[in-house]
């Protein structure tokens, strides 16, 4: 196990890059403590996998360094980084059994058999797999045929780090839950440093205890799955994590004050002087409808089961709530009220009184 820390880390595909979007990857400092476990979430394209082959050795950096322990790994090939990497689409050897699958990276290492024995018997153990031990790998579903990918990945002792991009993409969505715990659960129980690549916010949000968001090949925040949540750093943030994300909602600023229709708004935050777009942030779990507040107009009103997703138009702004079921829906004359500590005021997208601080 290692700790992981990306220095100036910048990279393009391009020979000579010149304007930002010529970049896959802008400027990261990013520190990964060892044996913790970390998703790295956003949108297709944002440079995640990019990054992810950075960290295996896979690719190697326009600029800046790859440190293992504080050690400079950067031009050293994958088989000298001790890395496990476990892809988006099932890596096996069909006409191998499931033990020989697993005892495959280690007989390739030169483990002797009693040594391999007891540690594919103990990794089939923690992965379910102990069943079909004998059995041939081209028999099973994808979702076994992973779960021997993910045995492969844990079964060498000496790794710095387990690497996973996107491996729940082939799975039915009723097994993903499974081996989201399943995952964890190892986690927990052998410590390894993991780094899971993921567009899946329930994915990132359930398996990490640190989350990093990327958007257009920067980090633009890293945070437990509460801090994104609850506190997030970037509209971007907020919009992406959440179903449906954070309402983002245009205002003016007077005397450091959020006002929007001729209304103050209370806020966390405060802003003097902003030099930029001004905007609101709110969860739609923090509006309701009140006596007084903005006038909106009720849009629509979508059953999701144990609550409500009321959508309105607000001074010409889609503005969603999540109400309990029996919550009151006004049909007319509706009036918002913000959670004030919840409210909070972004200056081109950022967090203001907090810049572009990841």
């Amino acid at each position: 196990m290692a700790k992981i820390t990306l220095s100036n880390l910048r990279h393009s595909y391009m020979p000579d890059p010149k304007n930002p979007e010529d970049w896959a990857l802008k400027q990261l400092d990013v520190d990964w403590e060892d044996g913790g476990a970390y998703a790295l979430l956003g949108p297709s394209g944002c440079g995640k996998t990019t990054l992810l082959n950075i960290i295996s050795g896979l690719l190697t950096p326009s600029h800046g360094k790859v440190l293992f322990d504080g050690k400079d790994v950067t031009a050293l090939p994958p088989d000298q980084r001790h890395i496990a990497q476990v892809f988006q689409f099932p890596v096996v050897y069909d006409t191998m059994t499931v033990y020989d699958n697993l005892a495959f990276p280690l007989r390739n290492r030169g483990v002797n058999e009693r040594e391999v024995d007891i540690r594919v018997r103990e990794i089939a153990e923690m992965t379910d797999l102990t069943p079909m031990l004998q059995n041939r790998a081209s028999g099973l579903t994808a979702d076994g045929k992973q779960k021997i990918s993910l045995g492969r990945g844990l079964v060498r002792e000496n790794v710095n780090a387990i690497l996973f991009d996107e491996p729940l993409t082939v799975i039915d969505p009723h097994l993903k839950f499974l081996l989201r715990a399943k995952l964890k659960e190892l986690h927990q129980r052998i410590n390894n440093t993991m780094i899971y690549v993921t567009h899946d916010q329930t994915e990132a949000l359930t398996f990490a205890d640190q989350v990093v968001v990327m958007n257009m090949g920067e980090v633009v925040q890293i945070g437990t799955p509460i801090e994104l949540f609850e506190k997030p750093k970037h509209t971007f943030v907020g919009h992406f994590i959440g179903s449906p994300g954070m309402n983002v909602i245009p205002c003016e600023i007077e005397n450091g004050v959020a006002m929007i229709g001729g209304r103050k708004i209370k806020t966390a935050n405060k802003v003097d002087k902003p030099k930029g777009k001004t905007e609101i942030g709110i969860r739609p779990e923090f509006i309701n409808f009140a006596a007084k507040g903005i006038a909106t107009k009720v849009v629509k009103v979508t059953d999701a089961g144990r609550f409500d997703i009321v959508q309105t138009n607000c001074e010409g702004q889609r503005v969603n709530l999540i109400l309990a079921k029996g919550a009151g829906i006004p049909s007319e004359n509706a009036k918002l009220a913000f959670d004030p500590a919840n409210t909070r005021i972004y200056v081109d997208g950022w967090l203001s009184g907090e810049g572009q601080q990841i």
